[in-house]
């Protein structure tokens, strides 16, 4: 039996990671669980996987938890050293690092420290510290396991391949809601129109990052790492209809895609079960007379300049990443707020960028600096 910690047990991800576990109790169980702010789905969450160790995001809320769960035999812990306890629980084999954010950096580090392998959702931590975290992964030997549904696509695809044979990676784009909206319109793009995803079910900063295509921007940064490829190695593709989740191309001209229906079950259950793949039968499955129209264009970078200072940023490396998404964080939960327009995301993430003095083989320190002076600036052009 395979025992596994979450970081971000309440989000989306960690909630298809605990219907996975639920559908496959006798092969796996939850040691710890590291949540936010929502105590009630918390609180279910203890009630039928009875971890040994949980943790919220602050001392009050650590006190109403245990108030609503009286003599329960959980250790109740919070804030970030309460991740980090969760991340490192010495029962774990395996980490589901699936916080929102640079949040997860610490814990998800600190669990690749204490020898566990990680089930990456957290994709931010390998933008803003990637070069870190995959050298520590190497040097303490533990396995990273995409669980984006495009990184999981190109695991399974590169699965027992020659590196040499590979010309380079491919990533699918939904588009998002706005693909063929007139760019005229952006500027009344409604927090409601952008919350509003074709596709995918997640939440609502991954929606909005979908939206401005800042998500496939971060993808791209992270496959950097995930997959130790030039940033001229990894493109992008819009497919509409999200069937095949990404591709990887050979350097005989062959191209190798995985389809599936869109449904995160399936890249969480490959991460938690690798190498072994596990049974969703409760999944409707891929008809491809029902999706018999495949359809790819090629991605606006005018339109959707998200994705192009992310292709900026990666290309200029050191701190520039940590900077492009600590700015990105902050201004979207700003427009969540409606404190500034949809367009006015992009256009301020660029003006940080422009005045960032970026550092080469950036440390911890350096990058989590970097992130600190970003969001601050973003705040400021929030301000004004």
């Amino acid at each position: 039996m395979k025992k596994l910690a979450i970081l971000g047990s309440t989000g989306s991800v960690g909630v298809t990671t605990l219907d996975v576990v639920g559908r496959f109790s006798d092969r796996f169980r939850v040691t710890a669980l590291a949540a936010g702010n929502n105590l009630e789905l918390l609180a279910k969450q203890i009630d039928r996987f009875h971890p040994e160790l949980v943790s919220v995001a602050t001392l009050e809320l650590a006190r109403q938890l245990r108030t609503t769960l009286g003599p329960a035999e959980v250790k109740i812990t919070h804030g970030p050293e309460g991740a980090l306890e969760v991340a490192t629980h010495p029962a774990a084999e395996i980490v589901m690092s699936a916080m929102v954010g640079a949040l997860g950096l610490r814990p998800t580090l600190g669990a690749i420290q204490a020898g566990k392998d990680i089930a990456f959702a957290n994709k931010e931590v390998l933008v803003v510290a990637g070069e870190l975290v995959t050298r520590a992964a190497r040097e303490h030997r533990v396995r990273l396991l995409p669980v984006d549904s495009e990184h999981n696509a190109i695991f399974q695809c590169l699965e027992g391949r020659d590196r040499a044979t590979i010309k380079r990676i491919v990533l699918t784009a939904s588009g998002g809601p706005f693909r063929e909206l007139a760019r005229d319109r952006f500027p009344s793009i409604t927090v409601a129109d952008a919350l509003n995803h074709p596709t995918w079910n997640m939440g609502n900063k991954i929606t909005i990052d979908c939206a401005t295509m800042m998500n496939k921007g971060l993808e791209v940064i992270e496959a950097r790492w995930l997959f130790d490829l030039e940033p001229e190695r990894i493109s992008v593709v819009v497919h509409p209809q999200s069937v095949i989740h990404s591709m990887v191309e050979m350097i005989d001209g062959s191209v190798i895609a995985e389809m599936a229906i869109p449904d995160m079950a399936i890249p969480v259950a490959y991460a938690l079960a690798y190498p072994e793949r596990l049974p969703l039968a409760h999944l409707k499955p891929l008809s491809l007379i029902e999706c018999s129209k495949l359809t790819f264009e090629a991605p606006d970078f005018e339109r959707f300049s998200c994705l192009r200072l992310a292709y900026e940023a990666l290309k200029a490396g050191g701190t520039m990443p940590a900077c492009l998404n600590a700015a990105n964080e902050e201004l979207v939960a700003a427009f969540l707020a409606e404190r500034v327009r949809f367009v006015d995301i992009a256009r301020h993430i660029e003006t940080v960028m422009q005045r960032h003095d970026g550092r080469s083989a950036p440390t911890l320190e350096d990058s989590l600096e970097a992130d600190s002076w970003a969001r601050a600036a973003a705040r400021e052009l929030i301000a004004a």
